[in-house]
């Protein structure tokens, strides 16, 4: 996506006019991805099975290829030299920290049990989505809102930190403690080791991150900053936008046939997901906005929070629980609800951008 300056107050020409046709109906796009996937998954026999047996180490390749080419493009946008103005930014990060580590892991552990109280297993999967904050995905989602690419890495590196070092430590209490302090039953225990986690964090991030930086300093050691920018970063940007409705064929042919066979327990598991996106996303935009953030900042910062990890969430569940078991369905479900509810946000984030336009609040 082609970012541009926020509009003047006044200003009648809308922000979406000024988007690329490959922008402009990406939501059609998606739309249409997911019912390619679904189809393929149901239509094909055998394609779900064989595409989970190409991985490595629990992660599936193709998933892990579709990221890669979408983060790689946006991560060569960042201009590395300006991190520094980001994490000096304290309302910024702690506000991120608060928000991604501790509300809302809770949020989703309280919609859970509030809308699913009699499935256990679909609960469960749940509270994991909630546990897996987003590193990936949400970078494109905060570029496509215009949001601040600095940030967005600054902040996605610090969930990756974090992830690492507190994934299983909340797991724990949300999973297993926090339901026996409450009278609510027996706790679960998650398999999965600092290592796996770990080795996600590098993969979908570590990788993508490193690529996009040594082209950045290569290109603009070659062609300088304006030329870089002018000349590669155009040729390379689309790639984002290919890597994302290829990872969502992927994802969604993976699971057509387990998503399209039990559509009412889908429709129970797409409830919470709901409300967690319009509580997470609108809460932290309304947060950012109150502590005095730019439009750009109070974007990412909501995105970030609002999104998930699915790859790491569905990993979890099936080396925990079994590949045909209700907590992997809810790990599946997340990225179906969450796909089209933050590309909506997008539209709703970029009509609000006109809010900003004459700086922080």
């Amino acid at each position: 996506m082609t970012r541009t300056e926020a509009p003047a107050a006044g200003e009648d020409s809308s922000v979406a006019a000024r988007l690329s046709t490959l922008d402009r109906f990406l939501a059609v796009w998606i739309l249409i991805a997911m019912a390619v996937g679904l189809g393929l998954g149901r239509a094909v026999p055998g394609l779900d099975d064989a595409l989970a047996e190409v991985e490595v180490g629990g992660i599936s390749l193709p998933i892990a290829l579709g990221l890669l080419v979408m983060m790689y493009p946006v991560l060569a946008k960042v201009r590395y030299d300006g991190l520094d103005a980001v994490t000096g930014d304290r309302k910024l990060m702690v506000s991120s920290l608060i928000v991604n580590w501790i509300v809302g892991p809770a949020v989703m552990f309280a919609l859970a049990w509030i809308f699913l109280p009699d499935l256990p297993e679909y609960r469960t999967g749940l509270v994991v989505v909630g546990l897996a904050r987003c590193i990936a995905m949400v970078v494109i989602w905060n570029d496509l809102a215009c949001g601040d690419r600095e940030a967005a890495a600054v902040l996605v590196a610090l969930n990756s930190v974090f992830q690492v070092l507190a994934f299983g430590l909340l797991g724990w209490v949300y999973l297993d403690l926090l339901p026996g302090l409450l009278g609510l039953g027996d706790g679960e225990h998650l398999d999965i080791s600092t290592g796996e986690i770990a080795l996600n964090v590098v993969v979908f991030l570590g990788v993508p991150l490193l690529a996009g930086f040594l082209t950045r300093r290569v290109g603009e050691r070659r062609m300088g900053r304006e030329g870089y920018e002018r000349r590669l970063l155009p040729r390379i940007g689309p790639w984002a936008l290919y890597g994302l409705l290829f990872t969502i064929v992927v994802l969604f042919a993976l699971q057509g046939r387990t998503i399209t066979s039990r559509p009412l327990d889908v429709a129970r598991i797409a409830v919470p997901l709901l409300g967690y996106f319009a509580v997470m996303w609108f809460g932290t935009f309304a947060l950012g906005k109150a502590i005095g953030l730019a439009y750009d900042r109070t974007a990412t910062l909501a995105f970030t929070a609002a999104g998930n990890n699915f790859e790491l969430a569905i990993a979890v569940a099936v080396a925990t629980f079994g590949v045909t078991s209700g907590q992997a369905l809810s790990g599946v479900v997340g990225p179906l609800i969450e796909v089209p509810v933050l590309i909506a946000l997008v539209y709703v984030s970029l009509a609000w951008r006109r809010r900003f336009a004459r700086g922080p609040a």
